[in-house]
């Protein structure tokens, strides 16, 4: 199975990629699917990261321990202003 990313405003341009489909085994909990990410596209994104929040099948993933669902659609989502 694999997880689809989605990667929305500040988190798309530092990734390069608007979306992707990762390999599930490397990413079981939010922690090591922000480890893939980086490793894929590099430090910038891992800078991004750090202030954004993952939404896994539309429930927040609140830590690094956070499981990740097999199959699941994660968002990346930075701080967005307004309201």
């Amino acid at each position: 199975m694999s997880v689809t990313v989605r990667y929305f405003a500040a988190a798309a341009e530092a990734a390069g990629v608007a979306s992707e489909t990762l390999d599930d085994a490397a990413a079981r909990t939010a922690g090591e699917l922000r480890a893939t990410m980086v490793a894929a596209h590099g430090p910038e994104l891992g800078r991004v990261l750090g202030r954004c929040s993952l939404l896994a099948a539309g429930s927040r993933l609140v830590d690094d321990a956070s499981p990740v669902p097999p199959g699941v659609t994660v968002d990346v989502l930075p701080p967005f202003a307004g309201g």
